[in-house]
């Protein structure tokens, strides 16, 4: 397991701030971050949240995972490392 979540499906209001409260609960957060789009500062409708510990994450994707957050049904699964560029 991986402590870094990938939360989908995010509802364009939801700041990094509802992000984290959210995912709180759950264990100690040491990040929340909403993706937004670099030219126009809005939401792509994903983010990541990153826990301190393995268990902690595990335990708010098995219960956050189709939970209604913001109107929106979220998708939490966990972050996979990013694409190297060519």
């Amino acid at each position: 397991m991986q402590n870094k979540l990938f939360v989908g499906n995010l509802a364009w209001g939801t700041d990094d701030q509802a992000l984290q409260d959210a995912f709180s609960p759950y264990g100690q957060i040491t990040s929340a971050h909403v993706v937004t789009d670099r030219e126009t500062s809005r939401s792509r409708g994903f983010g990541f949240v990153e826990f301190a510990d393995d268990a902690s994450a595990k335990a708010a994707m098995d219960a956050l995972e189709g939970s209604d957050l913001d109107g929106r049904t979220i998708h939490v699964s966990v972050a996979r490392p990013p694409k190297e560029r060519e």
